[in-house]
């Protein structure tokens, strides 16, 4: 098996013969770290690459995210980051009243000048790779950057018609870069946003079912035409909505699975959605031992029961984390659990017949 056939198989919960691997490495591990990332990657080849953005010049971006100081991102909403490659905080929101929406513009140049030919080069260049493509659709996040958190949660309370109208905005430029995306040869889109903390949902489920999931089911809606997977991330504990994106096609989830029930999901889930990850990166990769690593690489196994259909090896990278945990990760993902390999299965078919 190929990445891209190993991968595939497992978005269909078909037989592989081991998990897809994917690493996620944060700014910092990119700029410190950049010899011992080379040296795991040559260890670990990753089954899923990350194809360049489509997105033109931005006409408001300045600074550079990752280094200490203030930066503008594409949208005009600044930065402050206080420490090297951390991403750091919105510090002034463009959106502080709602007369600000009225004369406000989505960065539409970034769409205006597109690029699909470096995207189409890059899925060429490396066939045997399962190639995910994003431009950064995160409705919910790109709301509380333009409007502040704090107001953003209030507007939804009160549901004004303003807040209406702010993710009628954000929601229609996602979908116009969702489509000029799907045109090209990348094989699925992912598109994000944290909905949990650490033990609940930020808002009910039924203001997110009313708010939310209409505009992700035009998301996968938008890809699965086309003919690409759909990938989504969220931080928390987002246990009550995997109903929800189960229906409406979302393929692949990245979650925090050890802010929830591991085993839960597994009973519930497990065979309906593939499980993108992860690995705990909040106690286990920073402070936990290489026995801590793989003893919750072998729960991950046996909540979905020792298989490694519809499961991605995921884990993420950042500051604080040792490269010995991350290899730890991936090593244990090898190894084979019972019945877990296609020279099993065939073994067992060949018995059989």
């Amino acid at each position: 098996m190929n990445s891209r056939e190993r991968v595939i198989a497992t978005l269909n919960h078909r037989p592989v013969d081991r998990a897809p691997r994917d690493l996620w490495t944060l700014p910092w591990v990119n700029m410190f770290c950049q010899d011992r990332l080379d040296e795991m990657l040559r260890l670990f080849p990753l089954d899923i690459a990350n194809s360049p953005t489509i997105y033109g010049k931005s006409a408001r971006a300045s600074g550079t995210p990752g280094n200490v100081g203030f930066y503008t991102d594409e949208w005009g909403c600044r930065w402050y980051s206080a420490e090297p490659g951390v991403a750091g905080e919105v510090k002034e929101h463009i959106i502080e009243n709602w007369s600000d929406l009225a004369h406000y513009k989505p960065p539409f140049e970034l769409l205006d000048n597109a690029d699909t030919g470096k995207v189409n080069d890059f899925c060429s260049q490396i066939k045997d790779k399962f190639i995910k493509g994003g431009i950064g659709v995160r409705p919910f996040e790109r709301m509380q950057f333009l409007r502040g958190t704090e107001k953003l949660l209030i507007d939804f309370a009160y549901g004004t018609k303003e807040v209406r109208d702010l993710i009628d905005m954000v929601h229609d430029f996602y979908c116009r870069g969702l489509r000029i995306l799907a045109q090209t040869d990348v094989d699925a889109v992912g598109f994000l946003d944290d909905w949990g903390s650490q033990t609940s949902l930020l808002i009910s489920l039924e203001m997110w079912r009313e708010l939310f999931k209409p505009l992700y089911k035009d998301y996968c809606d938008i890809l699965h035409e086309k003919g690409k997977y759909a990938f989504f991330h969220s931080d928390g504990f987002i246990m009550p909505l995997f109903p929800d994106l189960i229906e409406i096609g979302v393929d692949a989830v990245n979650s925090q699975l050890f802010c929830m029930d591991i085993e839960q999901l597994g009973k519930q889930f497990s065979g309906r959605i593939t499980f993108w990850g992860e690995i705990d990166r909040q106690n286990i990769l920073p402070f936990g031992s290489q026995e801590d690593v793989r003893n919750a690489v072998r729960r991950v196994k046996k909540a979905f029961s020792g298989s490694p259909r519809g499961l991605i090896a995921q884990c993420e990278w950042g500051k604080g984390i040792s490269f010995d945990n991350i290899a730890a990760v991936f090593d244990e993902w090898d190894k084979p659990s019972q019945g877990n390999t296609l020279q099993a299965i065939d073994g067992l078919q060949r018995i059989s017949i």
